[in-house]
């Protein structure tokens, strides 16, 4: 039931739908990146953008293709997951998180930007716009730990709403101040812009294409993935670098690059507030410069608040991203479970919401938009370098298994299809991020510390798990109780000899056939590596049979038993080897108390259980006991 309202209630998705919210997240960006990229390309922002929109084209080829292979949640991590091994999985998931955090901050600090614009000037300088964003995540940090469910058809609205607010900027911008002539003046290359600053601004450039990975998020709840998903990815793309192709241009002409008296070269669209700029507001600057006649006060106001609403809405998508990435890494082994918790009575994993969150905030402490910029320029172009690296992978390793969509331009050699869109991606993302990369050593030493700091924790984690770093294993989670359980022929119980479990040996007569040896209870004794495995531990062998006679009078002649031997850390694998020996149909254990499962969320010897069943696994909790209710896990 938890990961049901976690996800919220499963919906099936057209390619409108699909279309819609994509947009709505990818759309949100150019409220703030039309800023940041001007401040560095200055005349030849247009041009950035049009270079970004191809690397973006190709992105999405490559996500469009594996998505459609794989139609489940993850994006890049997924991919990595199935061209790779879990390691490299996690590192590509590591960086999404990146991303989502930064989305996170950089969509709520400009909120107070455009609010302030309208309503109150504190709002657009520090510590105002700092303390009001904090605010923003803070409260959407606690809307979310209590549950709530995005509304497709409120994202839907304000999506459409969006694009046609920005389509009709365009068409408005074009009959009123779109000057060719402006735009050439604008250039002087190699000075305005310098050289280095327009290859810093590709890869910023960038994160006006934050949110192409929710489609892929989505895919599991996508109707008739296969054809649906590369559509609606295709849409995404034509309004996209429609819009950014022509709203830069607009906004150039409209506030033009000028030089100032210390010989600096500047457009009011990358200058601060406190210079007199609108790099916090790029959007409601471009319409205060339009003449709109007596639709001017209404049109700045319509503006400002749609394009506060909609980074409200991004910043609120980046924390639903972060709970189900978190959500989806604690399953597969990636991080510790305490972080994918889910809370008792929201059943959402507040833990990870809170705790990146919180990372979310100190991002935001500088108050530096541009630093922001690059670091999601360092996340996002590692991660979709590594999902092109993937796709180019599968190609080779998986040549047969179905591809219901392949992106544009192939090439066949000895009979291999070589997929040029991921290989041509790949080289474009990889070059940005070695360019955001060396030419800002901040940024570098961010993300670096960034990785490094997931990797040890990767690793420690899973060490103590007994884990290696390549193999995926992933944590069988429980489904909700049905009404009517079936009948087994033969249930296998297993319990530990230190305590007795009448619900376990209850739920077994509940689901056990009527026959006169329907039950077998196993019962595990933990024998001291210091010791041989047949030592003689008479308390632990009285105990262990005790038990087993407690199940008879309990259940009656139904039930037989016998007791088994393990090393530490060894029992939930003898536990599946006798239930194949036996050919149990069902497995039925006791969810051990809190504070006994070994730091996790099952118990190490139940999640082994779990993630190696032979069958069915019903999971019991017995009265008193502070966990979840019983709960059946279907045969893998």
């Amino acid at each position: 039931m938890a990961e049901r309202r976690l996800h919220g209630l499963q919906r099936v998705l057209g390619t409108n739908a699909l279309f819609s919210t994509a947009y709505g997240n990818v759309g949100s960006s150019i409220y703030y990146a039309l800023g940041l990229v001007a401040s560095y390309a200055l005349g030849l922002t247009p041009v950035v953008f049009i270079i970004t929109g191809f690397i973006f084209y190709l992105t999405a080829a490559t996500y469009a293709e594996a998505t459609a292979m794989y139609p489940e949640a993850g994006g890049s991590s997924s991919f990595a997951r199935r061209a790779f091994n879990e390691f490299v999985s996690f590192f590509a998931a590591w960086a999404q998180m990146l991303n989502y955090v930064i989305t996170i901050a950089i969509s709520a600090f400009f909120v107070p930007h455009y609010l302030g614009s309208l309503f109150w000037e504190p709002l657009k300088t520090a510590p105002g716009d700092i303390v009001f964003a904090i605010g923003v995540i803070l409260l959407l940090c606690l809307v979310n730990i209590r549950g709530a469910e995005e509304s497709a058809g409120v994202n839907i609205g304000l999506a459409v709403v969006d694009f046609a607010t920005q389509l009709l900027l365009v068409v408005v911008g074009l009959f009123l101040v779109f000057s060719p002539s402006t735009l050439v003046d604008n250039v002087s290359f190699g000075v305005a812009p310098e050289w280095k600053d327009f290859l810093v601004a590709i890869p910023v450039g960038m994160i006006a294409y934050t949110g192409i990975e929710t489609i892929s998020n989505m895919a599991e709840e996508a109707k008739d993935e296969a054809t649906t998903i590369p559509a609606a990815i295709k849409r995404v793309v034509i309004a996209v670098f429609a819009i950014y192709a022509l709203l830069p241009a607009v906004a150039l002409s409209a506030l033009p690059v000028y030089q100032q008296p210390d010989g600096e070269y500047v457009t009011k669209l990358g200058l601060s507030e406190e210079e007199g700029g609108f790099a916090g507001d790029p959007i409601l600057g471009v319409v205060k410069q339009i003449d709109l006649g007596i639709f001017q006060g209404a049109g700045e106001l319509y503006v400002g608040i749609l394009a506060a609403t909609i980074l409200f809405i991004a910043a609120n998508a980046g924390i639903i991203g972060v709970s189900r990435l978190v959500y989806s890494m604690g399953l597969h082994r990636q991080m510790p479970d305490r972080m994918r918790q889910l809370h008792p009575r929201f059943g959402t994993p507040w833990i990870g919401i809170l705790v990146f969150g919180g990372i979310a905030c100190l991002m935001l402490l500088p108050g530096q938009a541009d630093f922001l910029g690059n670091m999601y320029a360092f996340g996002a172009m590692l991660s979709f370098t590594i999902a092109h690296i993937a796709v180019a992978r599968l190609r080779l390793t998986q040549p047969d298994v179905e591809r219901p969509y392949r992106g544009p331009g192939n090439v066949t050699i000895r009979g291999r299809a070589y997929p040029l869109f991921a290989l041509v991606g790949g080289l474009g993302t990889g070059l940005a991020f070695l360019t955001v990369a060396l030419l800002h050593l901040d940024v570098a030493v961010a993300g670096v510390g960034w990785l490094a700091l997931g990797i040890v924790v990767y690793i420690v984690y899973r060490r103590r798990q007994g884990l290696d770093l390549v193999t995926t294993t992933k944590v069988a989670v429980p489904k909700p109780v049905v009404d009517h359980e079936a009948e087994y022929e033969s249930v296998l119980v297993a319990l530990e000899w230190r305590s007795y479990s009448p619900g376990a040996i209850a739920m077994a007569q509940k689901v056990a056939a009527r026959r006169r040896r329907g039950i077998h209870v196993v019962v595990t004794i933990t024998v001291p590596t210091s010791e041989p495995i047949d030592a003689e531990l008479p308390d632990h062998e009285l105990a262990a049979w005790a038990i087993i006679e407690q199940a008879k009078l309990q259940a009656g002649r139904r039930v037989s038993g016998h007791v088994e031997r393990v090393r530490a850390g060894q029992a939930g694998r003898r536990i599946v080897e006798a239930a194949k020996e036996m050919r149990a149909a069902a497995i039925v254990m006791p969810l051990p108390p809190r504070g006994v499962a070994g730091g996790t969320v099952f118990g190490k010897t139940l999640e082994t259980v779990l993630g190696e069943r032979p069958c069915r696994v019903i999971i019991q909790s017995d009265p008193g006991t502070p966990t979840p209710r019983t709960a059946p896990v279907g045969q893998a």
